[in-house]
């Protein structure tokens, strides 16, 4: 289960969007969502690993 987690979220996210584009999901919202916040997932997900790093 180790190192798997993120992994996966990229392989569902990937599949999301392929869907989204080929026009069998509709994400608009979604899209728009993520576009806005991108930054902060980002910052979060680097505070995260600098948090487990300082264990």
């Amino acid at each position: 289960m180790r190192g798997t987690f993120w992994p996966v979220v990229l392989i569902v996210l990937g599949g999301l969007l392929l869907l989204s584009n080929l026009g069998i999901l509709p994400l608009g919202e979604l899209k728009a969502l993520v576009a806005t916040w991108w930054p902060l997932i980002l910052i979060l997900i680097g505070v995260t690993s600098l948090l487990k790093k300082g264990r």
